[in-house]
């Protein structure tokens, strides 16, 4: 402050080197400034981190390079997590603050006012039927913000920016929530919106972009659906299994990771 289950931890399991080095600090200080990236980008990152600080290298062992950063990020609340891209299904990571909500941190950053304007297109993203809200619909709310009204340029600016610290995504002109936000967000949308917002039936995470079967109302993500209907003749629904009649996307396939050899 947009999918192995979104928001738990990346697992830290034993390293043929399991000590923390320049390589694992170069590569959170790499992603502290981007506030999250996707798997090849992590991948590409593991890699040149290693080679630039001559520490073991393994293509394949990402996620236990990240669990001996986690390790050392526990005393301060903090941790990498994996997630997915709403619309997409990609892996991604974000480092997550577990001491406050990324609300509460944002203060920080952000005036009184440019907070109420986050926390209004959240609200509108989550009230929303496909999990987007229009940017002049937010441009029209910046004239009722308080404690100030804000201009429609200056809202224009903040949500930009918003878009830029990966707390929002923005496409044809709509906006919705960033993997990274609803990976710091997930409890506090589900404990500030019990009764609007629910989790995907099959990966049991938060679900914003969502398609919900009109028999039982279920909600899942567009890509664990597709993951679930791809064997099947007509696709149905997960839980009732009556006929799904939604458009169910095609699978989005990962950009190629960096090659699986070793080097030291």
């Amino acid at each position: 402050m947009s999918r192995a289950k979104a928001s738990t931890p990346v697992a830290a399991f034993p390293l043929c080197q399991d000590v923390h080095t320049d390589a694992h600090r170069q590569f959170l200080q790499a992603l502290m400034s981007r506030g999250a990236v996707d798997r090849v980008r992590a991948a590409t990152l593991h890699r040149q981190c290693c080679e630039l600080h001559r520490v073991h290298y393994a293509a394949d062992k990402l996620d236990e390079f990240i669990g001996v950063i986690n390790r050392q990020l526990q005393p301060l609340s903090m941790e990498i997590r994996k997630g997915k891209e709403e619309e997409s299904g990609h892996t991604c990571y974000a480092l997550v603050n577990m001491a406050e909500t990324a609300v509460t941190r944002m203060a920080s950053d952000y005036t009184e006012t440019e907070l109420e304007l986050f926390k209004k297109t959240m609200h509108q993203i989550v009230l929303s039927e496909n999990g987007f809200v229009s940017s002049t619909k937010m441009l029209n709310v910046a004239d009722q913000l308080k404690p100030k009204k804000m201009r429609k340029g200056d809202a224009e600016q903040v949500l930009r920016r918003l878009v830029q610290e990966k707390w929002l995504s923005e496409k044809e002109g709509e906006f919705t929530l960033h993997a990274r936000c609803i990976l710091e967000l997930e409890q506090y949308i589900l404990s500030h919106y019990p009764d609007m917002v629910s989790k995907c039936h099959i990966c049991h995470t938060l679900v914003i972009q969502k398609q919900v079967c009109p028999d039982c109302g279920i909600a899942t993500h567009a890509h664990c659906l597709a993951r679930y209907v791809q064997a099947q003749t007509e696709p149905c629904c997960p839980h009732c299994k009556q006929f799904w009649p939604q458009r169910v996307p095609e699978l989005s396939q990962p950009a190629t990771l960096p090659s699986t050899s070793t080097s030291r």
